[in-house]
């Protein structure tokens, strides 16, 4: 059976216009598939950790870590003027940004030929972690990037610069109570997922009791120790 010409140039172009349907509708499931991958991968990282996403300021109490152990070679030039191992231990009591405040037990014993102390301290230790970072200026070449270049070379963007202050109290071995003040700086190199290694320099000032006199001692401590 014959058609007229117009038949067959009206039914390619139906053909034309449904294969171009089927193409927009093809289109449309893909969008629609790509925006439920969209939304999937939206619903997934809302379930991650903030810290691993942006470091916001968010204070938490009692994170506890990291916990802190270290060891100080220890040089007191009153009550005695010695040099003596001491033990350190903290947890982490509060955390806002880069600001955390630690809780740290100090042991220190002496011996010598004609006396022996022993002296227990408990302390607050509030850090500025990243302190050198408010020194980011000028735009072209920041002040704080610098400095970490130089101190820290190829570990600059590990490194964790800190500023720290310590305040608390001491009893000595005899019951006889004081008081203990001072301050630190260091720098935290995280080594591995949870653990870093924690390198300062302290000073502090405390009364103690010796000999039946009443005095201040003062003292550097160099302190190396891990953080889990």
């Amino acid at each position: 059976m014959a058609y007229p010409l117009g038949f067959y140039r009206h039914r390619v172009r139906f053909g034309a216009r449904r294969g171009i349907l089927m193409a927009l509708r093809r289109s449309c499931l893909g969008l629609a598939g790509a925006g439920r991958l969209v939304l999937f991968l939206a619903a997934a990282l809302s379930w991650l950790p903030a810290d691993g996403m942006a470091q916001e300021a968010n204070l938490v109490v009692l994170p506890l870590r990291p916990f802190n152990f270290d060891v100080a070679i220890r040089e007191q030039n009153f009550a005695p003027n010695d040099r003596e191992m001491t033990i350190q231990a903290g947890i982490t009591v509060l955390r806002y940004g880069n600001l955390e405040v630690r809780s740290s037990y100090q042991y220190f014993s002496v011996h010598t030929q004609d006396y022996k102390t022993d002296q227990h301290a408990l302390f607050l230790n509030p850090r500025w972690n990243n302190f050198i970072d408010i020194l980011d200026f000028p735009k072209g070449m920041p002040i704080n990037r610098l400095i970490r270049h130089a101190l820290f070379g190829p570990l600059e963007d590990r490194a964790v610069p800190y500023l720290g202050a310590l305040a608390g109290g001491m009893v000595s071995g005899a019951g006889h109570p004081g008081h203990l003040y001072g301050g630190q700086v260091g720098v935290r190199f995280p080594v591995a997922q949870g653990l870093s290694l924690d390198v300062g320099l302290q000073f502090s000032r405390y009364g103690v009791h010796f000999l039946g006199q009443d005095g201040e001692a003062q003292q550097w401590v160099f302190l190396t120790g891990i953080r889990f």
